[in-house]
């Protein structure tokens, strides 16, 4: 078979996620900790190795990326160039207006005449006095009137035929002094505009511009400051109210009225009717209207959550500057005060703490106002972002987090690794190995006994060629594996002929030649291994220095991993499990996985684990019964009138009454063998006591060891090979 390789360029297939390789990446925690959602969150934060063993980024990954993009955006911005930004738009656009105002001047001959007319008096000094706040309602917002503004247009041509429409009565000369009048009113007004910007767009609101240019870009940026205080309250609703009509802009007026009505009736415990509100004024709200009352409130909240970042943003006098630059924008004093009004009651609903943040601003790229309110929006939706990746790490539902707003932020890969977290638990639902109860996953037996087998396989992988040496075979039987050797046919032996070596019999016996003639005691067969029934003990310590040295998790696997190799195995032999710390307690194998160590209280109570042990070995009395005994310490309690009673270093007392369940363990043919995990003085003096007095063996070994031990031990008592001739 020949293979050709090539260079990764994302079109290769890659292995899908297998359950047991999931099951693997969270097994570690569970045998640590004993809490599967603990195990489940923690694979979530971390992520996992994939089949072809690259890593797969985990909740914590997007996390670091998010924040390394808000720190990116406060390195990158200078939110104060808001208005270096304004104020350069407004430099622009007098610039514009002086040139022209100087154009103007030039054109008419420079300065007014001494002598004119009185009516040429006249003409002049109104067209003054409407200089700036005496205009007609459009001309208030920004507007000139269109009779003014062709005047001057005309005017700017210098000629007799601009004279002549002003009227028959004035004159070439009076109509120059006149345009010479305004103009040089206008240019005093401008040189004596605020030196702050919203002073100046305030006082340019009720000005007249002579160059249609600068009028029509004052105008632009007027309307960008509606849309910001539109923004403010409601996403897209300037796009609805821009160029309204009279009517219009009332109906918009009725329906923030009906608005703050519905939010009132909400404070005094009514229910609004949101749905006739909806049918009256539902079409403002663009495309994707809101639902229901509560998500247009969440709507403006978050609107004017951005606009009060942006506030809190800036440097107080900045600050207070932009309050000025959007207070009164709208031009309809009865429309600010009820979206004011509808401020109030969205604060005192519900308060916005967690919508609004002070974001430190550092960089010095320049930004305007309507981009700067589109970044309030991405860092808002980082925070927010983050706060549900936060609540999934430590228990909240995956499904809660948003991912297209992931994918907007962090792109497409982003969005494909939570799609791959979001398949680890339904990937293992599927499998069998958990389900949900409640609100929690929980395993099911069959995660249980894949968690033993697993244990079992890999405890099976650390053994070194000659570890199964090291323990002794004595007697064959019926029931096992076969042997190299062979025996005579007796009757009940499993007839596992050897052709060979029967036939080799028969023709020592008659020489040799055909026919051959086999009889019985020709008939020689193969040994096999001799199968024990086995009733086992495992007597857990949970005391707190198993966790303390790390030897806790391994005692756990090796209890998981025999359950296994009996329950699968060797189905007649039988096995318990008991946890000791102060207090002895039987566990059942489907618990083993959720069992941690006792933080709460002290003490290592061998003594009432072995009261326990023997009363369920009594229901046994056939075959081998054992005690396997994992511990890293010495007895430091034992019961009393069904107390317990602690005592570090050990108590005589707790000593000899341990020892006495020892010698009636002995007493009833029960045999411990001890795995001891540490080797301080009282531990090793302790289990010399017991090997004297139960002839059982004690190992000294080491957490990584420890299932090797155990294991190969108690598969090697179940084979003992037979000595002597059949």
């Amino acid at each position: 078979m020949r293979y050709r390789y090539s260079m990764w360029d994302g079109t290769q297939e890659v292995p899908a996620l297998q359950a047991e390789d999931i099951l693997d990446n969270l097994t570690d925690d569970l045998m640590n900790f004993g809490d599967l959602q603990h195990a489940l969150r923690n694979l979530l934060q971390r992520g996992m190795r994939n089949p072809m063993g690259d890593r797969m980024q985990g909740l914590r990954d997007l996390l670091q990326q998010l924040r390394q993009q808000r720190r990116q955006q406060l390195d990158r911005f200078d939110l104060s160039s808001i208005f270096d930004d304004l104020k350069r738009q407004l430099e622009e656009i007098l610039d514009m207006e002086q040139n022209t105002l100087d154009r103007r001047l030039e054109e008419a001959g420079g300065q007014p005449q001494g002598e004119q007319s009185p009516q040429g008096q006249q003409s002049p000094q109104g067209s003054a006095q409407q200089q700036p706040g005496q205009q007609s309602p459009q001309g208030q917002q920004g507007q000139q009137q269109p009779g003014q503004q062709g005047d001057q247009s005309e005017g700017s041509e210098g000629g007799q035929q601009g004279g002549q429409q002003q009227g028959a009565s004035q004159q070439p000369g009076e109509f120059a002094d006149m345009l010479r009048n305004i103009a040089n009113k206008k240019k005093q007004f401008l040189s004596e505009l605020p030196e702050d910007v919203p002073g100046q767009v305030k006082e340019l609101q009720n000005y007249e511009f002579m160059d249609p240019e600068a009028q029509a870009r004052f105008n632009e940026l007027l309307e960008s400051l509606k849309k910001a205080m539109m923004d403010t309250f409601f996403k897209d609703m300037y796009n609805q109210i821009a160029n309204m009509s009279p009517e219009d802009m009332q109906r918009m007026k009725d329906m923030v009225r009906d608005l703050n009505q519905m939010l009132q009736d909400k404070m005094a415990g009514k229910e609004p009717n949101f749905d006739q509100f909806m049918q009256q004024y539902g079409d403002l709200f663009g495309d994707n209207p809101p639902q229901s009352l509560d998500e247009l409130i969440q709507q403006m909240q978050h609107q004017m959550g951005q606009m009060q970042s942006l506030l809190d943003s800036l440097p107080g006098e900045m600050r207070q500057q932009l309050q000025d630059l959007l207070g009164d924008k709208l031009g309809d004093s009865e429309l600010q005060q009820a979206l004011n009004e509808l401020g109030q009651n969205l604060e005192y609903l519900y308060p916005m703490r967690d919508l609004r943040n002070q974001y430190p601003f550092r960089g010095d790229e320049e930004i305007d106002l309507q981009s700067a309110m589109n970044l309030m929006d991405q860092m808002q939706s980082i925070d927010e972002l983050e706060r549900q990746l936060e609540r999934t790490q430590y228990g909240g539902e995956i499904d809660d987090i948003d991912a297209e707003k992931l994918e907007d932020l962090l792109g497409p890969e982003a969005r494909e690794t939570l799609d791959q977290l979001k398949q680890f638990l339904e990937i293992l639902e599927e499998a069998g190995y958990i389900r949900k109860k409640g609100n929690q996953w929980e395993l099911t037996p069959r995660g249980t006994r894949k968690i033993g087998q697993r244990a079992l396989i890999e405890i099976y992988n650390q053994l070194k060629a000659d570890s199964f040496g090291k323990h002794e075979i004595r007697d064959t039987g019926s029931g096992g594996e076969r042997t190299d050797t062979t025996k005579k046919y007796e009757f009940g032996d499993p007839f596992l002929l050897d052709i060979q070596k029967t036939i080799m019999n028969s023709m020592y016996r008659e020489g040799p030649g055909t026919p051959i003639h086999l009889k019985p005691d020709d008939f020689e067969v193969e040994r096999t291994e001799l199968l024990t029934q086995t009733s086992t003990v495992i007597m857990l310590d949970l005391s707190w220095s198993m966790a303390l040295r790390g030897s806790f998790q391994a005692a756990k696997k090796v209890a998981l991993a025999l359950n296994n190799l009996i329950s699968s195995q060797y189905q007649r032999d039988s096995l318990y499990i008991i946890g000791f710390s102060a207090y002895a307690r039987e566990l059942k194998a489907e618990e083993l996985p959720y069992v941690r160590w006792d933080e709460s209280v002290l003490g290592t109570n061998m003594h009432h684990a072995l009261m326990i042990a023997q009363k369920l070995l009594a229901k046994h009395t056939q075959g081998t019964r054992q005690i396997i005994m994992i511990s890293d310490g010495e007895p430091t309690a034992h019961l009393e009138k069904g107390r317990s009673y602690f005592a570090y270093p050990p108590s005589p007392i707790t000593i000899r009454e341990t020892l006495k369940e020892v010698k009636r363990c002995t007493q009833k043919g029960i045999t411990i063998n001890t795995f001891m995990l540490d080797r301080n003085y009282y531990l090793k003096e302790f289990v010399n006591q017991v090997a004297r007095i139960n002839k059982g063996r004690v190992f000294y070994t080491t957490p990584d060891k420890l299932g090797e031990y155990i294991l190969v031990d108690y598969v090697a008592s179940k084979k003992k090979k037979l000595s002597g001739v059949g």
